[in-house]
């Protein structure tokens, strides 16, 4: 089984996407473990404070290290983590295969970044691999921790009813997924591709991988251009 423990300053913001749908589903079959953890929980002193202003100024607050040091250390007591990822927008790109490795994993801890970031020390003390979801700036690391989770549980055998559906996924094989129909057969004067009314499946795969290879050099030249090389 695959536990998750996510750390945050901001925990509501988790509550709601990890206790719905596909993350709802991997723990009702206990084939997941999502646990969040308010950082407030482990603050110092009379008003658990987490934050602090940066030494050598400037604007923003940053995450303080003891904080988060107790919460790791208190997790990693009492298992081993295969990985302890840092949300930033410095760390590499998120991409299917980086979810598919992390889905092979035991335990994994999300430290969601907050505010300005956390103190350098936890980064080079504890985190193993830092992820970002793009070239842009959130408020915390929690949309990003909850997509990463998502991305990842979605993946376990017997989470999705169908085993083949995230095999079949955009970017599972580095193109996007071909366009999609189902009922009516004619929706406002326009009809589902005769291909897939054939019943004929050699060329309906045969059309569904021309889709996407024209949908992924449309749309995404950059995977396209991967693809082309690496063949």
């Amino acid at each position: 089984m695959l536990r998750i423990d996510i750390i945050s300053a901001v925990p509501g913001l988790l509550e709601s996407p990890l206790r719905q749908s596909i993350p709802k589903r991997a723990t009702d079959k206990q084939l997941a473990e999502i646990h969040i953890h308010n950082l407030h929980d482990y603050g110092l002193g009379k008003y658990r404070q987490i934050d602090d202003y940066p030494f050598g100024g400037g604007a923003g607050m940053v995450l303080m290290a003891e904080p988060l040091s107790m919460v790791i250390e208190k997790l990693q007591s009492e298992r081993k983590y295969d990985e302890v990822i840092y949300t930033s927008p410095d760390g590499e790109p998120f991409q299917q295969g980086i979810a598919n490795t992390l889905s092979l994993k035991e335990n994994i801890i999300i430290i969601c970044g907050h505010y300005k970031g956390i103190d350098q020390r936890i980064r080079d003390m504890y985190v193993t691999r830092e992820i970002s979801l793009g070239d842009f700036v959130l408020s915390g690391g929690e949309i990003a921790a909850a997509a990463i989770t998502d991305a990842v549980v979605r993946l376990l055998p017997g989470v999705l009813g169908n085993e083949e559906s995230a095999l079949s996924d955009s970017f599972q094989d580095g193109l996007l997924a071909p366009p999609l129909y189902t009922r009516p057969e004619v929706f406002k004067d326009r009809k589902v591709p005769e291909i897939l009314m054939s019943g004929d499946h050699k060329k309906i795969e045969a059309w569904r991988l021309e889709q996407s290879m024209e949908r992924t050099l449309k749309l995404r030249p950059d995977l396209y251009k991967k693809l082309d090389n690496d063949i």
